[in-house]
């Protein structure tokens, strides 16, 4: 019986850790040591006008191999904070800068 509670309690970390949010970015800043900054472009219709305005928001990653450069598409997720502005950590790399 004990088993069976460890092993639900497994799955629901498991399944906490699974709700962790991932955006897509760009890179914009790789100057830091084992940090990025990653820039998330939006497309929102203007409620009034209709009119579609691009809103940037930055986030500060961390990146542990330093493996990212400027330019790079990257995926990042959420974790818990690892500096006074780090709330992010590298996925993977989409795609590298040409």
């Amino acid at each position: 019986m004990a088993t069976d509670v460890t092993t639900q309690d497994q799955a629901a970390t498991e399944a906490a850790r699974n709700l962790r949010k991932e955006i897509t970015g760009t890179v914009t800043s790789s100057k830091m040591d084992k940090s990025i900054t990653v820039a998330v472009v939006q497309k929102q219709k203007h409620p009034i006008y209709g009119k579609f305005v691009t809103k940037t928001t930055k986030f500060h990653a961390h990146d542990e191999k330093n493996e990212c450069g400027e330019g790079d598409t990257v995926r990042i997720m959420s974790t818990r904070p690892l500096s006074k502005t780090k709330r992010w950590r590298l996925v993977e790399i989409v795609e590298r800068a040409k």
